[in-house]
């Protein structure tokens, strides 16, 4: 397992990178001279960039020695980082969050490749839980120790903190990663066949909007805790998130075992993202509510991507590397729509404290689908098993 550690610090610096601009867009948007909705932009980028990078570079480097693909991811994943931090104009800036976003979907996919690799079939479990714990980790505790670094020094600050991550991972890597050739993932073929299957395709869909409606609130949570609240300091709101979340994902995946129905436990998760959504303008006022709602969010938001890969693979336990691929695909490309049209909206004329309901709007779309999905799901176990009817 000591071996599995580097690829551990990779993605303790991709957690970070992923999730620590929405904290930094205040600071972003005063260097620049930008509004809060074009900074936000800065997560479009690296979100996007990120979910194509991944099925795109991970066919093309399929069969090379993993040790060089994960060098190289975290190369650009560190000279992108720099060029952040080192940007004196924000399209510049947009350049670098771009591909950081590729070095990122580079990596990632060839980092669980890696590790599953690298040990027997009774520990692969327990080592892919290792590098998705660096992820988390990055998210949960990374990102605010990255902001308070930030508060203190700038946020060009925190964009230092991750490319020396990035430099001590990339130095782990090249020094103690075996030579392994990297699997074959599946290629686009593969991910449209699966596709056909109207249930796979309605599951995608409501993951793609659930993660817009949640992950695009988030991107602007900085300038909307100013504007509602006068609160300059979004730290507190992002630890309750953070540790919500991980809380949200333990026992997500206890609800599940226990019920063995994800597509209802994914309808109250959504029924938790609207009841935070619809309350959170009037709360954000008085920090105790405030910081309760940011809880419940960061638990239902971390908790909506296991029961979609649950069902995913109760669908097609053939074709899990697909189906899995597939759930990640239309997270990432939800969270920057939903950034992207987070923006959009502010560009239009709608004021800050007004993106709740814009996420509420979001939500109550996936959560009709879900619902659907749900019964649907139910009308197919009854088909199944007519004398359990």
């Amino acid at each position: 397992m000591i071996r599995i550690l580097p690829l551990c610090l990779g993605t303790f610096a991709l957690g970070i990178d992923a999730y620590i601009m929405a904290g930094l867009l205040p600071g972003i948007a005063n260097t620049f001279a930008v509004s809060a909705s074009v900074a936000g932009q800065t997560v479009t980028m690296f979100t996007a960039c990120y979910a194509v990078a991944a099925p795109v570079f991970g066919a093309l480097t399929a069969g090379k020695p993993v040790r060089r693909v994960l060098g190289a991811a975290l190369i650009l994943f560190t000279l992108a980082n720099t060029l952040s931090a080192l940007a004196t104009s924000f399209p510049v800036l947009l350049l670098s969050r771009a591909a950081a976003g590729v070095g990122a979907g580079l990596y990632g996919p060839s980092a669980f490749s890696a590790a599953a690799s690298m040990v027997s079939q009774e520990r692969r479990g327990r080592a892919l839980g290792v590098v998705v714990g660096g992820l988390a980790l990055g998210t949960a505790v990374g990102v605010p120790c990255g902001l308070i670094v930030a508060h203190g020094f700038g946020w060009r600050s925190a964009m230092w903190l991750i490319v020396a991550l990035g430099g001590i991972a990339f130095t782990g890597v090249v020094s103690r990663m075996p030579e392994i050739a990297a699997s074959t993932p599946p290629s686009l073929r593969q991910r449209v066949a699966v596709l056909v299957d109207p249930r796979v395709a309605a599951t995608i869909a409501v993951s793609f909007v659930t993660s817009a409606a949640s992950i695009g609130l988030y991107t602007f949570v900085a300038p909307l805790l100013r504007a509602s609240g006068g609160i300059t300091d979004p730290l507190p709101y992002l630890w309750a998130w953070s540790v919500g979340g991980v809380l949200g994902i333990y026992f997500c995946g206890a609800l599940i075992d226990a019920t063995g129905h994800p597509e209802w436990v994914m309808s109250v998760v959504q029924i938790l993202m609207l009841a935070v959504f619809g309350t959170l303008g009037p709360a954000l006022p008085y920090p105790a509510a405030a910081l309760a709602l940011f809880g419940v969010w960061g638990a239902a938001a971390w908790s909506s991507q296991a029961p979609q890969q649950h069902r995913l693979l109760t669908l097609h336990p053939d074709k899990a590397s697909v189906v899995v691929a597939l759930q990640s695909s239309a997270h990432y490309l939800g969270s920057a729509a939903g950034a992207a049209l987070g923006g959009l909206a502010l560009a239009a004329g709608i004021r800050l404290t007004q993106l709740p309901m814009l996420s509420t709007a979001l939500v109550v779309i996936a959560l009709s689908g879900q619902l659907g999905i749900a019964l649907w799901a139910k009308s197919d176990s009854i088909r199944s098993h007519p004398g359990e009817a």
